[in-house]
């Protein structure tokens, strides 16, 4: 098992790090994903409704 002894003070700022970007990535994949959602909806007739024509 490893101890605050082993790691030293880089190897847990390089830990804290890496936890930051995936949590970062994480964020801005899901809020492409959000985006790209909302556009699609725009262009796609509710369910329910009939379709408006002359």
């Amino acid at each position: 098992m490893m101890t605050d002894k082993d790691l030293g003070t880089g190897g847990k700022a390089a830990i804290a790090g890496a936890i930051g970007s995936a949590a970062l990535a994480a964020v801005l994949l899901y809020v492409r994903h959000r985006k790209e959602r909302e556009e699609r909806s725009r262009y796609t007739n509710p369910a329910g409704e009939a379709p408006e024509t002359d």
